[in-house]
């Protein structure tokens, strides 16, 4: 049995459920344990022709055989067969419900998190969480209440049939049992410790296979195949060592318990004999005293079962308790209300960021005002903190407050639910799921209407592409979208948010992988159906955002200049340089195609 802080609840949750299959389980050892003497019956009836039934001797024939043995035997035998079937279904059952709770909980933790916790936590950890670990404690929840529940009754019942018959003889067995209890103690916390060693090796393994197949087009292409596989072998080889480290000591344990179990059965016939020649015993009573110990060899192991089961069970509730504990960072606070009826106004006060684990500020005294309506587009040179501004807004990550305000109310007083509704994003990694591309259109909203994601991939220029393909919009994309093109995954993802059509969109970067062409389609239609409503676009290219009602310079976290193309270019000398620069690119390459 494995306790702690997210798993106690459990016991008093399912605590019908276990009361059912602790009865059943108490019934058939109780059942079990008339078998021993049925045995005895037969025995002395076959030695010596008498029996005793009803305390008198009768002799041993047919009738006594047939109603005082097979026909108790029957019954013993059906209460057995109809209590294990309950006291499963009730164990393993309850094993099932805890595994899938906790499961539910895990996931549902896992997107309240913020995201400073999945850069430190890689997926293939967090997925051996879900997988293994959690095994593991469905198994050690079930197995551990019928282990400890079974020892306790069954041995319990059956000491005291041996002690009845002789307390001498029994004392002698049980010295074995005690050492095995001792032995399994102290080897409980090693076992332990070796247990968690080997769920973390498990999920460095996991954690590099679903980056190698995740990466793989990088790895043909960079023709790395051969190293990849020599760092796997490291890997499993590590896994496989630690593997057999913890077999060892757990096989170490099971020779021990199997040793002492055997060296009782020596006892018993080295004394038992002797007590039969003594005629204390008869064959049938000696019989009878072996089948007892044979019952009370399995709680006998059951306790070397449940000392091993309950030390890996622990090492990974430790590790699920790792991930329940991690605190939410950005949260909402209690007074806050819902922003209903999103208008589209944006402003930053006076707002310095700097990320969690940083130790410079990604942004820095940042003022600006987007209003109601307007298109904006931020650009700036590369990692100059364009992507933490919108991340900002979406409430990624935690401000100041009196730093940011939409619609006039801080962000701090707000849902952060409500304002993510109020807004659609297109992230740069332009994320898509192994799901139809209609379904991953339709993901912003409720229900799949088939006219509407159509419009909106058209408006993405992504709607001919869709139609040649075989299953059109019913076409399965692999894994992150790995099927289509970067330009085409671009488009899909920008459909996806215009589908949406929220009081604020925000691309980030969301052009960058289609031609000039596309481009001007994209930016058109974006222009025309925004009308109204706020847009928001990150770029690298001045001639994407030229035509924006206003454009945000930003450089090394600090806003430069806020205009429109014209009066940036004139008054900005860094925002002028970079239009020039990107100039001369654009018509150095159209030279070069010529």
């Amino acid at each position: 049995m494995i306790f702690g802080k997210y798993i106690n609840r459990y016991y008093i949750k399912h605590g019908p459920l276990l009361l059912v299959g602790i009865a059943a389980l108490i019934l058939v050892d109780y059942f079990q344990l008339i078998l021993p003497e049925l045995y005895r019956i037969v025995v002395n009836g076959m030695n010596g022709g008498l029996v005793e039934a009803g305390g008198t001797l009768v002799p041993f024939t047919m009738d006594v055989l047939l109603n005082d043995v097979c026909l108790r035997a029957i019954v013993v035998i059906l209460v057995m067969v109809v209590g294990r079937f309950l006291w499963r279904v009730s164990f393993y059952g309850a094993a099932v419900r805890v595994e899938t709770d906790l499961r539910n909980r895990m996931f549902d933790h896992c997107k309240e998190l913020s995201q400073d916790y999945f850069q430190v936590n890689k997926v293939g950890n967090l997925m051996s969480l879900f997988t293994n670990d959690l095994d593991t404690i469905q198994e050690c929840f079930g197995d551990g209440v019928l282990m400890f529940c079974d020892a306790l009754f069954l041995g319990v019942l059956a000491f005291i049939k041996m002690w009845n018959m002789d307390r001498g003889l029994t004392g002698l067995s049980m010295i074995p049992m005690l050492l095995l209890f001792l032995i399994g103690t102290v080897m409980f916390k090693s076992m332990k410790a070796k247990w968690e060693i080997r769920q973390e090796a498990f999920s460095r393994l996991s954690d590099f296979s679903q980056e190698n197949f995740s990466g793989i087009a990088v790895i043909k292409a960079f023709v790395k195949e051969l190293l990849e596989l020599k760092e796997f072998q490291k890997l499993n080889r590590e896994n496989e060592d630690i593997n057999v480290a913890y077999t060892r000591i757990s096989t170490l344990l099971d020779i021990l318990t199997i040793l002492l179990v055997e060296s009782v059965i020596c006892v018993i016939l080295g004394y038992g004999g002797y007590l039969v020649y003594e005629g204390r015993f008869n064959a049938g009573q000696l019989v009878e005293y072996i089948v007892y110990f044979n019952s009370i060899i399995w709680p006998v192991m059951a306790v070397s079962m449940l000392i091993e089961k309950t030390s890996r069970g622990k090492a990974s509730l430790n590790r699920v308790s790792g991930l329940l504990d991690a605190k939410i960072t950005v949260k909402d606070r209690a007074d806050v209300t819902d922003l209903t009826d999103m208008k589209g106004e944006i402003e930053f006060r006076h707002l310095s960021f700097r990320y969690p684990d940083g130790e410079t500020d990604a942004l820095s005294d940042v003022s600006f005002l987007i209003h109601a309506g307007e298109s904006v587009g931020v650009v700036g040179r590369t990692g100059s903190g364009k992507t933490i501004l919108v991340d900002l807004i979406l409430r990624t990550y935690n401000v100041p407050d009196g730093t940011l305000f939409i619609d006039g109310h801080d962000v701090n007083t707000v849902s952060i639910r409500s304002v993510r509704e109020g807004c659609s994003y297109v992230p740069q990694d332009n994320f898509l799921f192994s799901d139809t591309i209609e379904n991953n259109i339709s993901f912003a909203i409720d229900e799949t209407d088939g006219a509407l994601v159509e419009r909106a991939a058209m408006l993405s220029d992504v709607h001919d592409d869709i139609k040649g393909f075989t299953a059109g919009y019913r076409t399965v994309l692999g894994e992150r979208g790995v099927t289509v093109s970067g330009g085409q995954k671009q488009r899909i993802s920008i459909a996806r948010a215009l589908l949406k059509q929220a009081a604020v969109l925000i691309l980030d970067d969301s052009v960058s992988a289609v031609d000039m062409k596309t481009e001007k389609i994209i930016l058109k239609n974006l222009l025309e159906e925004r009308k109204g409503r706020t847009t928001i676009l990150i770029a690298h290219r001045i001639s994407t955002v030229e035509h924006m009602d206003k454009i945000i310079f930003i450089d090394e976290g600090h806003i430069r200049a806020v205009g429109n193309h014209a009066s940036l270019y004139e008054n900005c000398a860094d925002y002028r340089s970079m239009v020039d620069l990107q100039r001369m690119e654009e018509e150095a390459g159209g030279e070069d195609d010529v």
